[in-house]
């Protein structure tokens, strides 16, 4: 049970790269498919650029909180490594308040778009996908930011460049 246990905590901890995961997947395989049916057999897909914009979205948004989990949004650390020792924590507090600041200005922004479209019923042109499943994702992605940033720092995880020069 306990296996069990950690299997579904180990699944729900990595949300965000199963589904940024399977939706490129589908990107590449109806990417491969819609250049064979435009070249080999004539019959491009009307539909496929819709499909591409959702899928976009999708893994920029679904990947970014894993992004901060792992260390791997860009950072620029060569300031924080070159000011004095006993500094560095109050930078690290007030870059904390910066991405908590950019993120919540995001999210609020974001609120104001989805609520447009969901008022509006506005959808993609020729799957009537609606512009609110599409965009929806960024909510979630936003609380996955923050807390795979916070999470990042109680875990002393570093950014996979600075962590490569380190080793060498």
């Amino acid at each position: 049970m306990q296996k069990q246990k950690n299997g579904v905590l180990h699944v729900l901890a990595n949300l965000d790269i199963i589904i940024a995961g399977m939706t490129l997947t589908i990107l590449i395989i109806l990417t491969f498919a819609g250049v064979v049916w435009r070249y080999v057999l004539k019959a491009p897909f009307t539909w496929l650029e819709e499909v591409h914009l959702a899928c976009i979205v999708w893994i920029v948004f679904a990947a970014a909180g894993a992004a901060f989990r792992t260390g791997n949004h860009v950072a620029i650390e060569m300031v924080a490594d070159i000011i004095p020792a006993k500094f560095q924590k109050s930078l690290s507090v007030f870059i904390s308040v910066v991405v908590v600041a950019v993120i919540g200005y995001l999210c609020k922004n974001t609120i104001g778009y989805i609520q447009i479209f969901a008022e509006s019923g506005r959808a993609t042109s020729m799957l009537k996908i609606p512009y609110t499943f599409i965009y929806g994702i960024a909510l979630f992605s936003y609380v996955d930011m923050i807390i795979s940033y916070f999470y990042s720092l109680v875990k002393g995880i570093k950014s996979e460049v600075k962590g490569a020069a380190e080793i060498e």
